[in-house]
């Protein structure tokens, strides 16, 4: 499991140099390392070299194609997330990407915004997968959260939660160190369509700040991610 102050390594397979640039920076200002291939056969040279934690896979490679580059990743039993990067907008392209093993298909030209949303989707998948099931207990800060029993414990401190309060602590670190909407909160954890208020988060967050926090008016778990939502360090 990746912490919070982790930075992620993404493998970019791009043979066309302007391209393969303008990801990089771009990646490169959100915080991510980034390590350029311009062929298949580099970009498994350096897998083997090294780990990366998103491959943004191009379809076509001057030695070999996108679907092979992602069928040799597999074939490696790397579970690394693969992205493929493509002009090819037919549906037989994207399921053959998938079969492949890829993870998600993004179809050129694209927005820079919607790439850096998909990668951290990614990300954020992989990290759940080895993080505790749902239901076994898990810490945030000295804080013990026990879902079944729904506690929260520190040392001989104990407090009780509500079951929608270990739903929304239980959502949140299951996004650790991500920006998470109000909107998607509403909707995952209440079933609420995101149209409506967004109070009832805000409110929640306030009852478990006061749980949580020994300052709940300078948290250091449940922060507040301006223009977006909230976000918890663990």
């Amino acid at each position: 499991m990746a912490s919070s102050g982790e930075v992620r390594r993404i493998l970019i397979v791009e043979d066309d140099p302007a391209v393969a640039l303008g990801l990089a920076d771009a990646l490169g200002f959100e915080g991510f390392e980034v390590v350029h291939a311009a062929t298949g056969e580099d970009a498994l040279l350096r897998l083997d070299e090294g780990s990366a934690d998103c491959i943004l896979l191009d379809v076509m490679l001057p030695d070999m194609n996108g679907y092979q580059v992602c069928e040799a990743v597999r074939r490696r039993n790397l579970d690394v997330p693969i992205l493929m990067l493509t002009a090819r907008a037919q549906e037989v392209d994207k399921i053959r990407g998938l079969d492949a093993g890829a993870d998600d298909y993004v179809t050129k030209p694209f927005a820079l915004g919607e790439l850096v949303a998909r990668i951290r989707a990614l990300l954020r998948r992989r990290d759940r997968a080895t993080r505790p099931p749902t239901s076994a207990p898990f810490r945030v800060g000295e804080w013990l959260i026990d879902p079944q029993a729904q506690t929260l414990t520190r040392g001989r401190s104990e407090e009780p939660l509500s079951y929608q309060e270990v739903e929304l602590l239980k959502y949140l670190y299951a996004h650790a160190g991500e920006p998470v909407s109000r909107e998607e909160l509403l909707e995952n954890v209440w079933g609420v369509a995101p149209s409506q208020s967004s109070r009832t988060v805000d409110n929640f967050i306030v009852k478990l700040r006061k749980k949580l926090e020994e300052r709940p008016d300078k948290p250091r778990h449940i922060l507040t991610a301006y223009g977006v939502g909230y976000k918890l360090v663990i």
